[in-house]
């Protein structure tokens, strides 16, 4: 299962938990019930978005900026060679 950043405005908090793809969680009672975490003195109904991390980036587990990997010879052109 994928793992999710969450971010509470409400304490400024992030934590990471792992859940389903279809799934959501919306407050920060779900959140801290998710990843074992006490609620403090924030709501349990205090509203919690999800945020984008950089392994949004990572495709096949490559990172999409980084340059073809080599076959040995000539990618023509998409190594960058112009070739």
């Amino acid at each position: 299962m994928p793992t999710y950043d969450y971010y509470c405005a409400s304490n400024g908090r992030t934590v990471e938990v792992i859940h389903r793809m279809a799934e959501t969680i919306h407050t920060w009672g779900e959140l801290c019930e998710r990843a074992g975490l006490e609620p403090g003195d924030t709501p349990a109904d205090a509203p919690v978005e999800r945020v984008i991390t950089g392994a949004a980036g990572i495709v096949g587990g490559v990172y999409a900026g980084d340059p073809p990997p080599s076959t040995g010879g000539c990618g023509g052109g998409t190594c960058g060679c112009g070739g």
